[in-house]
């Protein structure tokens, strides 16, 4: 049934088509409808005889109409088509005449940085290869150019607050106080003829006893259980029987791999446990003595129940029945021989990782805190060696930002959460002095990227006002990864380990890189050059400090 369109279009919902006195279906007539008055209407069609609102509706135009119509809306579309694209022509004209006047076209990025020349054989979560790919020229984003003044007075102001003042010290007594049970579990005496501080403890359990039944690590990781079986079922074989009792050999690390994340210390692990004379902690990272020993499982989890002491020693049981063995050999026990067998632990958050200190310790001076990891490593092992791998900071936090962001990474979301990050840093210092800003669990939470793990001098000279300088080595990513044989023959010489066989060591320096890229990460580029810009900046007067502490130009990472 066909109908005007501007009279049956407004019909009441019940059906009154055909009481509708305006048109009469089929024999309508433009010339006699009061409404139409002879012009051309469209005629409505509906399938249904009730009208309803959802229904669906066509709008044809009738066979019988002129073409009058049709041109006219031809004539409207191509009218809207030329407005649209005059409109699009000035704003491009526009744009690129802004454009040339500001400089900012077609010219080459100032912030453009040369291909590193590099053996790309390794990184912590990216290979040499793809720290190559940071410095490829990349597109210039005009709008991040432009921000570069504001943020580089944040900086200034950051490096206008900068000072490099001493710690106190805390004594021993102090650190007792603060850790009790730690200070009841480990003497203050070892083993003479072993190079690890080792020490018999007394098992007062039986052979029913599970002697792991309690430690946290196997109760809350499944990946570790595997390990814990395999200790429960050669534990009592390990045993050394004296006068109707029974005594474990407890040890602790001779050395720590103590940073930094992104560095290259896994691959640096991966390589050293290949040495026929080093064993490490059953778990590659325990973190026992930045965050579990404060009951942090995972930082986005909050507190959980502290790890004793005796979960970590527990870890280092693998190695312990080795160095029984051989302290129980012949030549040992006759001749006095010392065990070469030494012992390392490789938690990359030991150097810097301090975040717990705020809700355990008090006596805070200004926000600093007032006991940090290595007074205490200091207090049971003063003798303890020392190994960090560094690297360009600009590139670790880039690695860092890659491995750790979960969506939507890119180069510009990177340069917004550094600015951000450089921001919350100044509104710090403002207030409160370098450590403390440093050390501050609050900031750098907050931050969202981790800008303060690059601030490598800050925790070097924490840890120099314990330990000598001669207890610690640091070495560069880029030196490794260049003549990765060079660096390794200084972490043995450093280590006191023996000489290898060409084959041993072949297998060492000869082996794939460990953690690299992963491919996705890979494709998303370098930062933007601007990124770049603003933390060369930011760093340079923690690397220049740096440089001065260890004599070595090389770690102020300049290049040209």
């Amino acid at each position: 049934m066909r109908y005007c369109i501007n009279c049956c279009i407004h019909l009441l919902p019940n059906d009154l088509h055909r009481q509708c006195f305006r048109c009469r279906g089929p024999d309508h007539n433009n010339q006699k409808c009061p409404v139409c008055k002879g012009e051309n209407k469209i005629p409505l069609y509906t399938e249904s005889k009730q009208m309803k609102w959802l229904a669906v509706l066509e709008v044809r135009t009738d066979h019988c109409e002129s073409w009058n119509g049709f041109f006219c809306l031809r004539k409207g579309k191509l009218c809207s088509l030329m407005f649209g694209l005059i409109i699009m022509t000035l704003v491009m004209v526009s744009y690129i005449l802004t454009g040339a006047k500001h400089g900012l076209l077609l010219i080459p990025s100032p912030f453009h940085y040369g291909a590193f020349a590099s053996n790309p054989s390794l990184m912590d979560n990216e290979s040499l290869s793809d720290m190559k790919d940071h410095y490829q020229p990349s597109k210039m984003n005009i709008s991040y150019v432009k921000d570069y003044p504001s943020i580089k007075l944040i900086i200034d102001t950051i490096s206008s607050k900068i000072e490099f003042i001493t710690r106190q010290r805390p004594d021993l007594e102090e650190l007792r106080k603060q850790e009790p049970h730690m200070f009841s579990v480990i003497p203050n005496k070892f083993l003479p003829n072993s190079k690890n501080p080792c020490w018999y403890e007394e098992y007062q359990g039986n052979t029913t006893t599970d002697p792991y039944a309690t430690n946290s690590y196997a109760l809350y990781s499944k990946r570790f259980r595997i390990i814990f079986d395999y200790l429960r079922k050669v534990f009592w074989n390990h045993l050394y029987h004296y006068k109707d009792k029974h005594y474990r050999l407890r040890c602790l690390p001779h050395f720590y791999i103590i940073g930094q994340p992104k560095c290259g210390t896994t691959d640096l692990y991966d390589r050293l446990r290949l040495h026929p004379e080093v064993r490490f902690s059953a778990i590659k990272e325990p973190h026992w003595w930045t965050r579990k020993r404060f009951g942090i499982i995972r930082l986005r989890d909050g507190f959980h129940d502290r790890y004793p002491v005796e979960d970590y020693l527990d870890l280092f049981d693998i190695a312990a029945h080795q160095i029984q063995s051989v302290l129980q050999s012949e030549a040992v026990r006759e001749h006095g021989k010392m065990n070469n067998i030494i012992i390392g632990e490789a938690s990359a958050s030991t150097m810097w990782d301090n975040n717990a200190w705020i809700f355990f310790y008090d006596n805070s001076t200004e926000g600093e805190p007032p006991f940090l990891i290595q007074d205490f490593i200091h207090a049971f092992h003063p003798n303890a060696k020392l190994i960090i791998m560094l690297r360009d900071p600009v590139e670790r936090l880039y690695s860092d930002y890659l491995y750790f962001a979960s969506a939507n990474k890119s180069a510009e979301d990177f340069h917004e959460k550094v600015v951000e990050s450089l921001q919350l840093f100044e509104s710090c210092v403002l207030d409160y002095s370098l450590r403390a800003c440093v050390y501050n669990n609050t900031l750098n939470n907050a931050m969202p990227v981790r800008l303060q793990v690059g601030l490598y001098v800050v925790y070097l000279l924490d840890w120099l006002t314990v330990f000598n300088k001669d207890q610690i080595l640091v070495l560069r990513l880029e030196d490794h990864a260049s003549n990765m044989r060079y660096t390794m023959h200084k972490v043995f010489q450093f280590l006191d380990l023996g000489p290898l066989s060409e084959k041993q060591e072949a297998l060492i320096t000869k082996s794939p890189a460990s953690n690299t890229r992963r491919p996705e990460d890979r494709s998303l580029g370098p930062m933007l050059p601007t990124t770049k810009a603003i933390l060369r900046d930011f760093y340079r007067p923690f690397n220049t400090k740096l440089a001065q502490v260890l004599f070595d130009d090389a770690f102020l990472w300049k290049r040209t």
